[in-house]
């Protein structure tokens, strides 16, 4: 099932909700009486769609859209998509963004680091004069974020596990993807990743998932190392952190999760797990040579895409500002942006 057969639905939603200031979620401490602080002029950019990380992908899915479908005049509403984006992705907008992030080094760490530098990844591989200005505007935040990502690495001694914003395997694995960091920090992600996953085993699949995840944390963990182990190391790994996928034993992670209101803020994050399980299933399958634990990744990634695509546009603001970005990585397969450095 392509992108393109939803593409013009989730342009709607995306430009819907990057667009929409209220009701807003800002992860902002306010530090005084005098503080009035306003979503617009905290977060020129990203202001919508209810939080400041959603903001960050739903304007990484529009992009994603323009560009698989063949630049900026084969989308259905792209002259309002692309007025929209140049009203937000402007110079003096992100220079205040990446002020604010620079002051702020804890802020969005790293899950809205990760799709700052995703969303710059994609105005680049958009190319034209729009994707130029776009990519060109984001400079000073993806290099606030290369800074932030630097000091940070070396202090994080432990990963963050579970199925929420904080996940480390998550963020850093898209942040690999995006191309956008320099050798250096590129390399220390790397490393990182090494470090706090190489030598897992026996993952406890069976406590997953929590009641609020939307990120699975050993399909997270496994996806992570897809992106920097080689495809017989990571076979090897995966036989030993997941070990029950090669005999075939039961496993909670291939089993859609049920989801009994859609409308929770909390446990609607579950409609997100069954779109995000499906991307790093198929990521994982895709990395592994053909046989049975191929063959169960691959089925369970189609079951997961199959139940959670008729969540995504519910005409509920709690999903809706959030949950088509998912399904937008588990319908593409397309391999990442080409590195810029």
């Amino acid at each position: 099932m392509p992108l393109s057969t939803h593409a013009a639905r989730f342009a709607q939603l995306a430009l819907a909700n990057i667009t929409r200031e209220y009701p807003n979620f800002p992860a902002h401490l306010i530090t005084s009486a005098d503080e009035r602080p306003e979503p617009r002029s905290l977060h020129p950019a990203f202001y919508g769609a209810y939080d400041w990380h959603s903001s960050v992908h739903m304007h990484w899915l529009l992009v994603r859209l323009l560009r698989r479908h063949g630049g900026t005049s084969a989308l259905p509403g792209t002259e309002e998509a692309v007025a929209a984006l140049d009203r937000h992705l402007t110079p003096g907008n992100l220079a205040t963004e990446a002020a604010y992030l620079r002051e702020r080094p804890s802020f969005e760490r790293p899950y809205g680091w990760a799709w700052l530098l995703a969303l710059a990844a994609e105005c680049r591989a958009l190319g034209g004069p729009e994707g130029q200005r776009w990519a060109g505007a984001l400079e000073p935040a993806v290099d606030a974020v290369d800074a932030l990502l630097a000091d940070w690495l070396p202090k994080a001694t432990y990963p963050v596990r579970h199925g929420n914003h904080p996940n480390s395997a998550f963020a850093l694995g898209l942040a690999l993807d995006s191309g956008e960091l320099p050798a250096g920090t590129e390399r220390a992600v790397r490393e990182r990743l090494l470090s706090w996953f190489a030598d897992d085993h026996d993952a406890p699949a069976h406590w997953e998932p929590s009641g609020q995840d939307f990120l699975s944390p050993a399909l997270t963990e496994a996806d992570a190392m897809r992106r920097v182990l080689a495809p017989d190391r990571l076979a090897r790994w995966l036989d030993r952190f997941l070990p029950g996928l090669g005999t075939g034993a039961r496993c909670a992670l291939l089993e859609v999760p049920v989801v009994s209101d859609h409308a929770d803020p909390q446990i609607g994050h579950l409609l997100g797990l069954t779109l995000s399980r499906a991307a790093a299933l198929r990521a994982l399958a895709d990395a592994l040579p053909d046989g049975p634990v191929r063959a169960r990744l691959d089925e369970a990634a189609g079951a997961h895409l199959t139940a959670g695509l008729p969540a995504v546009e519910r005409g509920d603001f709690t999903t809706d500002h959030w949950l088509a970005t998912f399904a937008a990585l588990a319908l593409d397969p397309v391999a990442p942006p080409a590195p810029r450095h």
